[in-house]
């Protein structure tokens, strides 16, 4: 077996079968472009090596797909009475998730369901990343700025189920974290998945936050 420790080569380098070449940064003679191999070959990275990329990436077909998956849930109810323009928390529809590359995006997507009182609450949704709003609709005259809204909400029994899937660059390896907050009008009361009337008919709910690390 022939062994080859590097320095600066030009030109063609052939090692015998079972040869090894060390070497520190191999750059193309002429041109851009590297080739390693031909059709056919193939190249055995064994277990334990990691693969560092600080470039662009094209044509490997693992790209595209989920790397991860990350949820939170909420089965219990919470109540909310917030002057208008204020913003609270959910309590549990918040995850962390961490990006294998800075190259992946996240595909974010909550549903929440809400209920209000005797007095229209017109609650609405936001999306956040580490503290700060990442998609909401523009602003236009005096109207909230929200992810997702109903408006107002036709009766006390019916709970609305407000929801919004969204493509995040976060350009991290960092842990994000993604959260939702809701937001309502003038004081007035709504609920997370309750409904305001007690009743047989009426059913409890649940609501989710889930985060998608989708290979770039």
């Amino acid at each position: 077996m022939a062994n080859l420790a590097a320095t600066t080569i030009t030109g063609n380098l052939d090692l015998a079968s079972g040869g090894v070449l060390s070497a520190d940064k191999i750059t193309p003679e002429s041109g851009t472009t590297l080739t390693l191999g031909d059709s056919g070959d193939t190249f055995n990275i064994p277990s334990g090596v990691t693969l560092t990329n600080n470039g662009t990436a094209t044509g490997f077909p693992g790209l595209g797909k989920i790397a991860q998956v990350v949820q939170s849930v909420r089965t219990a109810p919470q109540t909310f009475t917030l002057a208008t323009g204020t913003l609270a928390d959910i309590g549990g529809i918040t995850l962390n998730i961490t990006p294998s590359s800075i190259t992946s995006k996240i595909l974010v997507e909550y549903r929440i369901h809400l209920g209000r009182a005797a007095t229209e609450a017109a609650p609405y949704s936001l999306l956040l990343r580490d503290g700060s709003i990442i998609f909401q609709g523009d602003a236009i005259g005096s109207r909230q700025r929200a992810t997702s809204a109903f408006g107002t909400q036709p009766s006390t029994e019916v709970q609305v189920l407000q929801s919004q899937i969204f493509l995040d660059s976060p350009a991290s390896t960092s842990a994000l974290t993604y959260k939702i907050q809701v937001g309502g009008f003038n004081g007035r009361t709504f609920y997370v998945n309750q409904p305001d009337v007690n009743s047989v008919k009426m059913a409890m709910t649940t609501s989710t936050i889930t985060a998608m690390e989708v290979l770039a």
